[in-house]
């Protein structure tokens, strides 16, 4: 069974079992949560499609862990002007245990 999911202005595609990362949410490691912006869930045979959401369908999800992304560099150069600027960015996730789809 798939269904597609959105949460942190993105969409993901999930099953029963997957472990995905999401934008940050304000709970602690251990909890469980509700995902309930379902867009679509399929078992295979039978698809279910929203406009936009579906009514009544639920992910539910529990959370591993908090952390933050690898450091994403930005450099900004100018050629013969000696201007080079350096800067990082690391953005926070929230991981996530799918565990039922329903």
């Amino acid at each position: 069974m798939h269904a597609v999911v959105a949460t942190g202005g993105k969409q993901y595609r999930i099953k029963e079992g997957d472990i995905i990362k999401v934008e940050s949410l304000k709970v602690e490691a251990g909890d469980k949560i509700e995902l309930d912006q379902v867009l679509m869930v399929s078992d295979g045979e039978n698809i279910e499609i929203g406009k936009p959401l579906l009514d009544g369908k639920t992910v539910s999800a529990e959370v591993l862990s908090n952390g933050r992304h690898k450091k994403v560099r930005i450099i900004k150069f100018k050629r013969r002007k000696h201007h080079m600027k350096q800067m990082g960015h690391r953005q926070n996730f929230t991981e996530l245990k799918i565990t039922k789809i329903g």
